[in-house]
């Protein structure tokens, strides 16, 4: 049998999971009308109504990182690696890959 305590306990963790699977609402104002058209254009052509079309471009949004994030992640990478490869050679291969 649990005590007073473990049961208030486990009520606290029962709310806490409950509110971590619980959507949030957003509300954005002054969106020009331009931009709104837009968006609802696109959902429709999607197939998808605004609200669901804006939430998947949400998602995809977060689950991407910040491009500070990534450029971080390239210093790191190259500092470890101590790769240096020169702008002049880039373009060579590049060129070199457009033929």
């Amino acid at each position: 049998m649990a005590t007073l305590s473990q049961a208030r306990a486990l009520r606290a963790v029962a709310r806490c999971l409950q509110n971590d699977s619980m959507s949030v609402q957003l509300t954005i104002r002054g969106v020009p009308q331009h931009v709104r058209d837009e968006l609802a254009a696109r959902a429709a052509s999607e197939g998808k109504s605004m609200q669901e079309f804006l939430r998947g471009e949400l998602e995809r949004i977060a689950s991407r990182p910040t491009v500070a994030a990534w450029l971080e992640s390239v210093q790191r990478r190259k500092a470890a690696n101590r790769t240096r490869v020169s702008a002049a050679k880039i373009v060579r291969a590049r060129e070199r890959d457009r033929r």
